[in-house]
């Protein structure tokens, strides 16, 4: 009987520190803060090349940052993220890139964020005019 007790009063101990675990875990949230979510390249040359802008953003949570994946709306523009975690307080960057050649005219492109963090999702944006070749 006394085995038993004791059993049990170590599970119930480790238990409750599971449980102190997880709902301290689960206040820790990343948070990314960008100081610009949208760049306007303005009037580019159609066969001036790709351009690219780099969009800076600090972890402003209490948990380390992880980009699961950073997709644009269509392959001219392609985002390049930090593959490692972001700890709290330090900063990274998202690089995109698009590509004008074809593309003559208007463009507004989304770039879809997707982050361990409080948002989760976070939308970036680049627009601009391309002139074309010619």
């Amino acid at each position: 009987m006394k085995k038993l007790a004791i059993v049990f009063i170590l599970l119930s101990v480790i238990t409750l520190i599971s449980r102190e675990n997880i709902l301290a875990a689960s206040k820790e949230k990343a948070e990314m803060k960008f100081s610009e979510i949208i760049h306007d390249f303005g009037t580019i040359q159609e066969n001036g090349g790709p351009v690219s802008v780099e969009f800076p953003f600090t972890n402003t949570g209490n948990a380390n940052l992880v980009i699961y994946d950073a997709k644009a709306d269509c392959g001219c523009t392609i985002p390049d993220y930090p593959k490692a975690p972001v700890a709290p307080g330090k900063t990274g960057k998202i690089k995109v890139t698009y590509n004008p050649l074809g593309r003559p005219g208007a463009f507004d492109k989304v770039i879809t964020v997707k982050t361990n963090g409080k948002s989760g999702k976070i939308r970036l944006k680049i627009r601009g005019s391309v002139m074309p070749k010619k």
